[in-house]
């Protein structure tokens, strides 16, 4: 009976100013640049250290500034009326944008429709993607609306004219060919919006490659026709969706920046997110003095300098272990993606001395600014894939590959079947499902979905 007792007791017991640590190393920059500037509005042992060289990304950011971007954050996009006090107000510099689905959400509710048709019209415009196609089929988003009674074929069919009836021109369409023909629905001439339509589907393969003689063969007119109807067809937008912007991009600030040196790669901590704070050497001074007369104090000053600790210990560990990092993947900052190596947190742990839950902690939203782009620490770590030959690669390198695949193909796009058994010639085994993954993390469509792009392209070309 007494067993689980000890167990219980056997298990570590953290102070609160080991959990503080562990909390403030876990966070992100932003969130942790908050909780210090707390820290200094609430305690008067901190001070800010006037005397520290200033963050090496100072004139990066007076740069930006001075362009109207400050970490690639567009700035001044409209004009607000000044605040009351007589300042300019802040949200006059905050850039704003409507997304697609707010735009057609808006354009329903000044529409006459009864609770059904509203709300089948609004379940077909949460499904489309950010070029403004619905790629799904819409009895099936009917379904999901649970609706009772069951919405009926014409119900459907009413819903997605209603859609389609909605600005951008072209929005709600199911392919690129029903994109383009909704647009051309206000041309006047229906005859040359037959010819459009003949040119999208029975001469594909010539409208992709450019080849207008050919064009003219299967459409059975002449070159200068299929010139004219090109001219149309370049006039038209086959991404409606990509009037509005999706979600806002989120901009992230490197806690650590990769360097190449004369030994090679190495990392250094990026000094603008770094805390100016310091101890504030005349009030400790004068509490010292009077310690007696301010016994409440001294609990302040304990905390003042914890939090000094727990920053220095912060990044010294971010250091630590980004420095790790950067040893092992050496081959990845000098050629990219192609050439990472797989890695677990048990490598760098046993490395540093450290517990995997650390350098777990550590790599969670801290980031590295490499050649390659910024990414979080946590993206290096990956478990080997098997090659031949016995040897392993990360699933980053292989990842890549797929997109090198899909980037270098020519004519008809190629199946994710067919990329795994280009991946098996070359020695890596996965199956098709994880080249399905992999496509979709790079945010490639399916082999249709490019091949109806790059006809687009080359309606446009």
């Amino acid at each position: 009976m007494l067993q689980p007792a000890l167990q219980h007791q056997a298990q570590p017991q953290f102070s609160v100013r080991q959990q503080r640590a562990v909390q403030l190393l876990q966070m992100a920059n932003l969130e942790f640049a908050a909780s210090i500037d707390a820290c200094l509005a609430s305690n008067p042992f901190l001070d800010i250290d006037e005397q520290a060289p200033p963050p090496a990304a100072a004139h990066e950011e007076a740069q930006a500034a001075a362009a109207g971007q400050l970490w690639g954050a567009p700035i001044g996009a409209r004009q607000r009326p000044r605040s009351g006090d007589g300042d300019l107000d802040a949200l006059a510099f905050v850039a704003t944008q409507t997304s697609l689905r707010d735009h057609l959400h808006g354009q329903l509710r000044l529409l006459r429709l009864d609770d059904r048709a509203f709300m089948l019209a609004s379940l077909l415009c949460e499904a489309l993607d950010e070029d403004g196609y619905l790629r799904l089929d819409p009895a099936e988003l009917a379904a999901l609306g649970d609706l009772q009674p069951a919405p009926t074929a014409a119900e459907c069919d009413a819903a997605l004219a209603c859609v389609q009836g909605l600005d951008p021109p072209g929005v709600g369409a199911r392919n690129l060919v029903e994109c383009l023909q909704l647009q051309l629905a206000s041309h006047c001439d229906a005859q040359e919006r037959a010819l459009c339509t003949r040119l999208l589907t029975e001469a594909e393969p010539a409208l992709r490659s450019g080849d207008v003689a050919r064009c003219a063969r299967v459409l059975g007119c002449s070159a200068a026709t299929v010139q004219r109807l090109l001219r149309l067809l370049r006039g038209l937008d086959p991404h409606p969706g990509w009037r509005h912007g999706g979600e806002p991009v989120r901009y992230v600030v490197p806690d650590v920046l990769a360097r190449r040196t004369r030994a090679g790669w190495t990392a250094q901590l990026n000094e603008a997110v770094v805390p100016r704070v310091q101890l504030h050497r005349g009030y400790a001074k004068l509490y010292r003095q009077h310690r007696g007369a301010a016994p409440a104090l001294a609990g302040q000053l304990q905390e003042a300098r914890w939090t000094l600790r727990n920053v220095e210990q912060r990044f010294s560990t971010i250091l630590a272990v980004a420095q790790a990092i950067v040893r092992r993947q050496q081959r990845f900052l000098e050629h990219g993606a192609l050439a990472m190596q797989p890695m677990v947190l048990r490598q760098i742990a046993e490395e540093l001395g450290m517990h995997e839950s650390t350098v777990s902690r550590v790599t969670h939203q801290k980031f590295i600014a490499t050649p390659s782009g910024t990414f979080e620490l946590g993206y290096f770590f990956s478990r080997g894939l098997p090659v031949a030959g016995g040897g392993q690669c990360s699933p980053t390198a292989v990842r890549e590959l797929v997109h090198e695949i899909i980037v270098r193909e020519h004519g008809q796009p190629l199946s994710d079947v067919a990329i795994a058994l280009q991946l098996a010639r070359r020695g890596i085994r996965v199956a098709r499902r994880t080249v399905t993954k992999y496509r979709q993390q790079l945010g490639l469509g399916t082999a249709g979905l490019r091949a109806t792009r790059a006809m687009a392209q080359g309606a446009s070309a």
